[in-house]
């Protein structure tokens, strides 16, 4: 049994994370959505299992790999979150969105990539896609270099919005209207944002990615993917997760339904931190630079007021010194955790020149443009004062 139908028109997004999507026992009535840890689903009688082939019955699925309840109750909300028409959860970020990618893109296609997107993401179309004659451009994130860069044979758009390290956030309109107008799909990935401070899908875009491991879920305790989008869109590439199997497991689907019950307030407390640091490192004589779009000085500060309810939890900024020093500073932090990834309970700080690009050069990074002197601070909830005092500590030590 659906719980009471909560109307998106009529109720504020802290409703929509704890009633949207919910499905109850009408048996037990368990205030809880249940795990279902089941793989196989059996029917009482052979007309049963033709009623369900034959759409007359509304079960979800008859094997774990095609549909779980937890699973179903998970993606239900999100759809509500994200204002959608369907969605799907996988095993990983990546695996959305490389499973995206390789239902909507065939051999002889031609697609296109922003230059500030996720190192793996940008990988898996320069390293693997090159394999079955599928094309690439990587352009920098603005709807005229994408425009630039449409071939006649162009199938995708692929973006991120606010990318990452530097936070650039694309004018999704202005986007999706480029890409209608060459008849390409759009596909952003929304992770750094969340369905609380930006709707690509109401702004035209076509398909969005989460992943969910991030804020939806929120306790750095799963690891999962989301996509959201039109029916017509969602269905042909859940065709091939059918058929490649990175489902999501039921466990992880109760984390994401539990987590996202916290979502709304957890991320209000990380806009308000983040801005708050953003504006104290701006100011401070030991740092050189601050990409945040709260800022008035972030290039895309005035797109991201339009089409942003808030800006996010992540702050990348410059420290005036060498890659020794910025190591320097980030190992007197108290309160932050040295680890990659965001969207947390916990403070994460990060050198992406040791993190993510250890294994390139100095030069190599900074072609890439991955500087030495690069932080990435992914704020959690913990007291805002508490953190900016821990990162005036922090720079103090800095020589």
């Amino acid at each position: 049994m659906v719980s009471k139908m909560i109307s998106k028109r009529s109720s504020k997004f802290l409703t929509q994370v704890v009633h949207a999507g919910e499905i109850r026992d009408s048996t037990h009535q368990p205030l809880t959505m249940p795990i279902y840890q089941a793989s196989t689903y059996s029917f009482s009688e052979t007309q049963e299992l033709k009623d369900f082939f034959e759409g007359r019955t509304k079960r979800i699925a008859e094997y774990g790999r095609y549909g779980n309840p937890t699973q179903e109750s998970a993606q239900n909300k999100l759809k509500a979150l994200d204002n959608a028409e369907a969605c799907l959860l996988f095993s990983s970020g990546m695996n959305a969105i490389t499973t995206a990618i390789t239902a909507i893109c065939k051999g002889g296609d031609h697609l296109i990539i922003t230059s500030d997107s996720y190192r793996r993401t940008r990988q898996f179309i320069l390293s693997v896609l090159s394999k079955f004659n599928i094309e690439y451009s990587l352009v920098s994130p603005s709807a005229k270099e994408i425009e630039g860069a449409i071939k006649e044979n162009t199938r995708l758009l692929i973006s991120e919005s606010p990318t990452n390290p530097y936070l650039h956030v694309l004018n999704l309109e202005e986007v999706a209207r480029v890409c209608k107008k060459h008849k390409v799909k759009s596909l952003i990935d929304s992770t750094f944002a969340t369905p609380y401070n930006q709707r690509p899908l109401d702004l035209g875009i076509d398909l969005v990615i989460h992943s969910i491991t991030k804020y939806l879920a929120g306790h750095n305790d799963i690891i999962g993917g989301a996509l959201l989008g039109k029916d017509y869109l969602v269905e042909g590439i859940k065709e091939l997760l059918h058929i490649t199997g990175g489902v999501i497991d039921p466990t992880s689907a109760y984390f994401l339904i539990r987590g996202l019950k916290t979502f709304g307030l957890r991320i209000q407390q990380q806009n308000k931190s983040a801005q708050a640091i953003a504006e104290f490192l701006e100011n401070h004589e030991k740092i050189e630079r601050v990409w945040y779009p709260g800022l008035d000085s972030h290039p895309d500060h005035c797109v991201a007021k339009e089409q942003m309810k808030g800006f996010g939890g992540v702050v990348s900024f410059k420290v005036r010194g060498d890659l020794d020093a910025t190591s320097r500073f980030i190992d007197e932090l108290v309160i932050p955790f040295i680890a990659p990834s965001f969207g947390g309970v916990e403070t994460l700080i990060e050198q992406p020149a040791l993190m993510s690009y250890y294994d390139q050069t100095s030069e190599q990074r900074e072609e890439l443009g991955i500087y030495d002197s690069l932080v990435r601070l992914a704020v959690g909830i913990e007291d805002t004062d508490d953190l900016i005092e821990d990162l005036k500590n922090g720079l103090a030590k800095v020589s």
